[in-house]
């Protein structure tokens, strides 16, 4: 990186690291297991191994980054049993944001839910999985959006960031966008008819479906 468009030192620094490298993770962009070494994570971020120890710091409270005794840190490796687990949490968090954004969502939002739920059908018509599953990732982002809870969002936004691995894995599954699909679709479908317990009931069978999932 050019010394102009280093990011400096101290917070700044160390705030840049971490969205760079959440992001990579978020992305795939670094694999479960593979270590991160502070030494080449500053040279290729331009930052100190002081701001990059901090962002590592920071990642591990996100549930992102694992430190191992002696070895350094490394991209935490999220067992099925977990992912379980924390899908149990989202059924309670989203189905919540989902009943809120019954009630909350305006016209218009009502009508981007729509939009992106005939997004998502083409996707799947057009045998486009991983267009279907941005397309799902952003249905549950405009849910939670729309509904208001501002805490529930932030505790989603911890927990999704922990799914990444097996999101991926779910999307590339021979049959699983048509099956998850018509899920979605009736959530959609809740919100807009502005049914509070219709929708959180769709939330919360669509994530008993991606445990079932998970588990096989």
């Amino acid at each position: 990186m050019p010394k102009e468009g280093r990011p400096g030192t101290g917070e700044q620094a160390k705030q840049h690291a971490l969205a760079q490298l959440r992001q990579a993770i978020l992305h795939g962009e670094m694999a479960p297991a593979q270590r991160l070494v502070e030494n080449e994570l500053a040279e290729q971020f331009g930052v100190t191994r002081a701001s990059i120890r901090a962002a590592l710091i920071d990642l591990e409270a996100q549930g992102l980054v694992e430190r191992i005794r002696n070895r350094g840190s490394r991209v935490r490796v999220v067992t099925v049993e977990e992912a379980v687990a924390i899908t149990e949490c989202r059924m309670v968090l989203e189905g919540l944001c989902a009943a809120k954004a019954a009630v909350a969502a305006s016209d218009e939002q009502l009508t981007e839910l729509a939009d992106l739920g005939a997004a998502m059908t083409k996707a799947v018509a057009d045998g486009e999985p991983m267009t279907y599953s941005e397309l799902n990732q952003e249905l549950h982002a405009r849910i939670r959006s729309f509904s208001g809870q501002r805490t529930a969002v932030e505790l989603l936004e911890r927990l999704n960031a922990q799914l990444v691995r097996h999101r991926f894995q779910l999307a590339l599954r021979p049959g699983r966008p048509q099956h998850s699909l018509n899920e979605h679709l009736a959530m959609i479908e809740a919100i807009r008819a502005r049914d509070p317990q219709a929708a959180e009931a769709a939330v919360r069978a669509h994530l008993t479906s991606v445990i079932e999932a998970l588990r096989h």
